[in-house]
């Protein structure tokens, strides 16, 4: 495992699949990366708050995605 990000509230597969959420990460820096290029879709698709995880640790989080 890698980096991964939790998301609340949690989407179903099928559109946590579509928002990119099953992908793992090899370092920090490509998972904040991708976080900040999703910012946009995961709010619109009314996710809430984001968590970092590194296989079982947390990294930091939750963080807020509302405004």
């Amino acid at each position: 495992m890698g980096y991964y990000w939790a998301v609340t509230p949690e989407p179903s597969e099928e559109d946590a699949a579509e928002l990119g959420l099953e992908v793992e990460f090899d370092d920090q820096g490509q998972a904040e990366a991708w976080l900040t290029t999703s910012y946009l879709g995961l709010s619109g698709a009314g996710i809430h708050e984001v968590t970092l995880y590194e296989n079982d640790r947390l990294v930091y989080g939750p963080m807020s995605l509302d405004d």
